[in-house]
């Protein structure tokens, strides 16, 4: 069976993509600020990737396109988890 865990960490390569895009420099700033509060490398990449899940998810279920301005939302309330976790 597919665990939500599963699914959070297979989104992990796309958040470590997302650091390196000029596109998403947020993503990467997320990071370095969760680390310099003493979080662990490895619990933010999947902080972020329940929120990029939280986000995919959302656009599934009110089927649209991809916010980025509720993603960077999401990731500002860090290290708050998304309400509700991601649905899944």
């Amino acid at each position: 069976m597919f665990e939500e865990d599963d699914l959070i960490k297979n989104l992990v390569p796309a958040v470590r993509q997302q650091m390196e895009s000029e596109q998403t420099p947020f993503v990467k700033q997320t990071l370095d600020r969760l680390l310099a509060a003493g979080e662990e490398e490895g619990e933010v990449e999947m902080m972020i990737a329940l929120c990029l899940a939280d986000e995919s998810n959302r656009m599934f279920i009110d089927q649209r396109d991809f916010d980025l301005a509720r993603y960077k939302e999401l990731l500002d309330t860090l290290p708050d988890l998304p309400e509700g976790g991601s649905g899944f």
